[in-house]
């Protein structure tokens, strides 16, 4: 429920919004470091959430540690079991109204994050200023993430070769664990080919040691849709990534196609970048587009006042 206090900073406010960004499945607020540093270098205020089980709270089992024990991985228990998407979207709430207190809001999700990114707007739409969706799941038709993996737009997806490095069994673990260090080259090359067609096979190195390996089981079945009477009063940005391989373009077009039959009177901003799932965030294209939805002024504006 919305405070008194939220209310009134929920009219016009001409104060800089803090933009705030959720990160997607088997990472962490380190994802948008890069884009965050070059936001706040321009003079924009941004903050990126660590979902429960994540970043500062990530586990990462004993069996996954070198030399690893393949057989202990796939049955060590993990604390990650028990989270739920309400935590995620408690975490993030909490983020927002502390944000708030500044100046508007904008929260942005990537990938998966783009489903705690909804939920949130059914919540809280009066807290947002916009919400913004970076290659993420933006449900609306279907009730939740794995049914869109069903749908002929994401027949293209390459997302079986990630899961071609599962270590365990989600059913019997309660999370889907990924073991990014695998020593087999093929695994590890269609990891590379879904989530950084462009990168170097040094900066995919790079990548999948940030990935965390385990991710709750229970997340891509959650509830996950954008309701027309909350969500779909927060004007939207869907920034589409051209070469992603997770989330085909397909498949990012029908979340916008659904979203503006949803809402007719509300139509999705659209965006595109040529880039990959992973991006990353720092690209210039993507710190173009927040720093323009943050109120960022042209370069010829600047010229002009110096």
């Amino acid at each position: 429920m919305t405070t008194n206090h939220e209310a009134e900073a929920a009219t016009v406010d001409r104060r800089p919004p803090t933009l705030v960004f959720v990160h997607g499945t088997n990472s962490s607020s380190f994802f948008c470091s890069g884009l965050i540093s070059e936001l706040t270098l321009r003079g924009h205020r941004a903050v990126a959430v660590d979902l429960p089980g994540h970043g500062t709270e990530g586990f990462f089992p004993r069996a996954y540690q070198a030399p690893q024990d393949r057989a202990a991985l796939a049955t060590e228990p993990s604390p990650l079991a028990k989270i739920t998407i309400d935590d995620y979207v408690e975490r993030v709430i909490d983020v927002v109204r502390r944000a708030r207190r500044h100046g508007p809001v904008i929260l942005a999700g990537a990938s998966q994050g783009g489903v705690t990114v909804s939920r949130v707007g059914n919540a809280i739409p009066d807290l947002l200023e916009r919400v913004v969706y970076m290659a993420a799941y933006c449900c609306v038709d279907l009730p939740n993430l794995a049914a869109y993996l069903e749908t002929p737009e994401n027949s293209e997806s390459l997302l079986p070769r990630v899961m071609a490095a599962m270590a365990a069994d989600p059913a019997n673990l309660g999370v889907s664990r990924i073991n990014w260090r695998s020593a087999d080259p093929a695994v590890v090359d269609g990891i590379k080919q879904c989530l950084a067609g462009d990168f170097t096979d040094e900066g995919a190195r790079r990548l999948l040691n940030m990935l965390e390996p385990d991710e709750p089981a229970a997340i891509p079945m959650a509830e996950a849709r954008g309701e027309a009477k909350t969500w779909g009063r927060i004007p939207r940005t869907y920034v589409r990534f051209t070469l992603d391989r997770l989330i085909p373009p397909a498949l990012q077009d029908r979340f916008i196609s659904e979203a503006d039959r949803l809402t007719p009177d509300n139509p999705t901003d659209v965006r595109s970048v040529a880039a990959p799932h992973v991006g990353p965030f720092e690209r210039p294209e993507l710190v173009e587009i927040f720093a323009e939805l943050a109120g960022d002024r042209s370069e010829k504006e600047h010229d002009r006042d110096r």
